[in-house]
Formats: C-alpha cells, sequence, structure tokens
C-alpha cells in the first residue's frame, strides 16, 4: 500500500501537485495496489478535487 505522506516524504523535490500526480502516476504503474490519502496535499496548485485527480492518475498509470 502507498501511502500519499510517504510519497511525499521520499521525494523532497517534488513542489507542485503537478509533479505529484505524476509520482502517484508511476506508483500504480510500479505495482502498488492500493494509495491511502493520509494528508492532503499542501502546494499552490493543489485542486479542490485532488483525491479524485490523484485516484485516477493511479488506477490509469502512466499509459
Amino acid at each position: 500500500m502507498a501511502q500519499l505522506s510517504d510519497l511525499i516524504i521520499g521525494h523532497p523535490d517534488v513542489s507542485t501537485f503537478k509533479e505529484l500526480t505524476e509520482l502517484v502516476k508511476h506508483a500504480g504503474e510500479s505495482g502498488q495496489m492500493f494509495l491511502e490519502f493520509d494528508v492532503k496535499p499542501d502546494f499552490r496548485d493543489t485542486p479542490r478535487n485532488w483525491q479524485w485527480v490523484l485516484e485516477t492518475a493511479f488506477t490509469r498509470g502512466l499509459s
């Protein structure tokens, strides 16, 4: 299971929601089965529907 906080903490170079979305896509492609939203991303460009956006990125992957 991937936790959003672990992804954010483990990649301090990620500074935008768009970059986080790419990271979440990669986690989905690398075989992670679940994504837990244990924190809300604190980026300036985080949209209101951030959970939906990240869930979609995770399940659709890089394709």
